[in-house]
């Protein structure tokens, strides 16, 4: 007799546990043992318990390689799910072999599951291994399938309403919205996540939390009648009043210094959108400023020409938003520009507007306003900016290029790699929750009644305008940060936190993924000979990128240091990125004249015109407003259950070199951490938003 002593890892979540019936067979390179139920005299598989088990076979079963998971009904007791984090057994000879799990069983069924050591389809030479990986992989391909959510934009998923070959039931114990909020004029329609698979879905803790968060906040805007209120804003102050209580350093000097051409530079840089501007060498024919006009803002002993040739002329052009059409909101047509800004990076330091024309096309009733213009003049042409800031913020650089291209890779990866594959188990902290997330933004932001049809000057159709155009210019080298700055000319620009924090990031995170890869892909063939590698490549082409060849992305790769820069693309997407740009979304919105969604004027044709009631007849009114900062004030603020960036508490790869570069990842991100907070402490406006102690692992908020 051969004696196997069994560790099972129940989930800690709330109502992981199970009252179902556990058994196991063990399979080895040797023999396969009966099927015996794991049973011990009072409670098994409570949450958070790690119950001890001994299982007795007739031999040795050799090598343990695989083990089955059986669960099934236990008397009269109701069937409920389990969340099975792990199973480790040792062996008669003392060695322990880990089977990471981490996924939820729903329904009765059978759970096969690998021992953790991490291998390509090449390191496999057992038949049954190479037919296990290929059957998970065939199995959640019949399972996931990619859909066209909007032409032109990347595909998503697709649960459809039947059930796989293994069926897998809603848990009835955990949370599930109706998708009502009290008071909010958005209905959320309950099909965004009920067919998602249990494993893509949020944790009981995350979902209590971001949905009882929600409630109080609408129904005491609800009572309050902001949501109802199709009005103006009678004064200024008065919407400082949305947010009372949520209140940060940021936040409040964002209301007391929104006006101050500095701050409206400084948020170019170190704002919630700082990958726009770039170094302007030579000014754009549609863009006539002259010398004349921004002399007096240049300084003495220099001209236009003289700063463009030293390289402190910036360029912010928002081409991308021209010509899309406008919507009603509240029975009011609204309105739509596409602007130009430049600015000076002056001998102080500081980022300021010196021209800004409300239009692609220069003309006589497009008039280039300054800084020497009226106040309200001024002021107005500098808020018709931040007007298209939202946009390009929101679609582009938050929605696009985190979240929806953040899900493909999550996606492609899901249908490609096994989970014993290196990469897998190298990318699966990065994914987790964000098809959940998406799915929820779906409904909030690209749905008919949700935030882009009611708090948008463009609407849904024109909002997602915004992105299909963003994504026919993406490229490869956009998304490799370090080639990002040198491309826009900012990669020596003083000041320029953002860049500075995103650089060590990146680097921290590029070496931990070159010792992974390395490990696992000792020379380049290896690389090209990994099929399932390649297939994940080419279908993130296909369906993130639609196959566009004039992006860049590779359909294929050939090398280590090729794989080594795609996978750090992956991570750095669906980690910082999302980060950079989501984190301080409250604190720079929450003062709405910031960041207004919609615009109730039509773009100045002439200077002179502008009063403070003008001004205030332009900005969106209480009802948009509070629309807008509602869904922003949810999706910008993480609930509970958070895994910051290289915090990896499940268990996936087992080895010794992955272990070390793991905890050398986290050493080399606290070091980060600690430098941004010294920095910050000389800084009146501190940029935190790429501290690692911030940066969730993954897109799921």
């Amino acid at each position: 007799m051969a004696t196997y002593k069994v560790k099972v890892a129940t989930g800690t979540d709330l109502l992981s546990g199970t009252t179902d019936s556990i058994s196991l067979t063990i399979v080895g390179t040797q023999g396969e043992s009966d099927k015996q139920r794991l049973n011990h005299f009072g409670r098994d598989f409570a949450t958070g318990a790690v119950d001890e088990y001994t299982v007795q076979c007739q031999q040795d079963l050799g090598e343990l390689i695989i083990i089955r998971l059986h669960k099934e009904r236990h008397s009269f007791l109701p069937k409920n799910p389990w969340y099975c984090n792990y199973v480790q057994i040792c062996t008669p000879n003392g060695r322990v072999y880990h089977f990471p799990a981490y996924q939820w069983m729903d329904g009765y069924e059978t759970l096969a599951l690998r021992e953790a050591t991490a291998k390509t389809t090449a390191d496999d030479s057992l038949a049954i291994l190479l037919e296990h990986r290929q059957e998970e992989i065939r199995a959640k391909q019949d399972f996931y399938h990619w859909r066209v959510f909007v032409p032109g934009l990347p595909n998503y998923i697709h649960i459809p309403s039947y059930r796989p070959p293994v069926r897998r039931h809603r848990n009835p114990n955990r949370p599930e919205w109706n998708g009502y909020i009290p008071g909010f004029p958005i209905l959320i329609n309950i099909k965004a996540t009920k067919f998602l698979n249990s494993n893509l879905r949020f944790s009981f803790v995350k979902t209590a939390s971001f949905f009882f968060r929600l409630g109080p906040m609408s129904l005491a805007f609800k009572v309050r009648g902001l949501v109802d209120c199709k009005r103006s804003w009678k004064r200024l102050k008065d919407i400082k009043k949305i947010f009372p209580g949520n209140k940060s350093v940021i936040s409040e000097y964002v209301a007391e210094h929104w006006a101050e051409d500095s701050f409206f530079g400084y948020q170019y840089l170190n704002g919630i959108n700082p990958g726009l501007i770039r170094r302007c060498t030579r000014l754009p024919d549609k863009f006539p400023v002259t010398d004349c006009m921004v002399a007096p803002f240049l300084g003495e002993g220099t001209c236009l020409q003289a700063e463009l040739e030293k390289g402190n002329i910036y360029l912010a052009d928002y081409r991308i938003l021209e010509g899309i059409p406008t919507v009603e909101l509240n029975g009011r047509k609204q309105h739509h520009c596409a602007p130009l800004c430049l600015l000076h990076f002056n001998p102080e330091g500081n980022m300021m507007p010196i021209a800004i024309q409300l239009s692609q096309t220069p003309g006589p009733d497009c008039p280039i306003f300054l800084p020497s213009d009226s106040e309200w003049d001024w002021l107005l042409a500098k808020t018709w900016v931040r007007y298209a800031e939202f946009y390009s913020h929101e679609g582009i650089s938050h929605l696009l290029e985190a979240h929806l291209i953040g899900e493909a890779f999550c996606l492609a990866m899901l249908r490609h790699l096994p989970m014993c594959h290196p990469l897998y188990k190298l990318l699966i902290p990065h994914t987790r929750y964000t098809v959940q997330i998406n799915s929820i933004g779906r409904a909030l932001l690209l749905n008919e009644g949700g935030l882009s049809a009611r708090g948008m000057s463009l609407g849904l159709e024109g909002f997602a305008q915004v992105m299909v155009r963003a994504l026919s210019e993406i490229t490869y080298d956009s998304l490799y940060m370090p080639n990002d700055f040198v491309e826009r000319g900012v990669q020596d620009l003083p000041g320029y936190y953002y860049r500075d924090d995103c650089l060590a990031v990146w680097d921290a995170l590029e070496r931990y993924v070159t010792e992974i890869i390395t490990y696992y892909y000792p020379n380049d063939a290896a690389v090209e000979g990994d099929p399932e590698l390649q297939s994940w490549v080419q279908e993130i082409f296909k369906e993130c990128l639609l196959g566009r060849e004039s992006s860049g992305f590779p359909t294929c790769l050939r090398t280590v240091p090729e794989l080594i820069r795609y996978v750090t693309i992956v991570i750095y997407t669906c980690s910082a990125r999302h980060a950079a740009v989501n984190t301080g979304q409250l604190e720079y919105t929450s003062w709405m004249p910031n960041f207004p969604s919609s615009m109730r004027n039509p773009p100045m044709q002439a200077k002179g015109l502008t009063t403070l009631e003008t001004f205030m007849d332009t900005l969106p009114d209480v009802k948009t407003t509070c629309i807008v900062l509602l869904v922003l004030w949810t999706l910008s603020r993480e609930p509970d259950d958070k895994r910051p960036l290289g915090h990896f508490p499940d268990i996936h790869f087992v080895e010794e070199a992955p272990r070390r570069s793991m905890e050398a990842f986290r050493q080399r991100l606290a070091q980060i951490s600690h430098n941004i907070r010294q920095r910050n402490k000389c800084l009146p406006v501190p940029y935190y938003y790429l501290d690692p102690v911030l940066i969730e692992n993954s897109i799921s908020i």
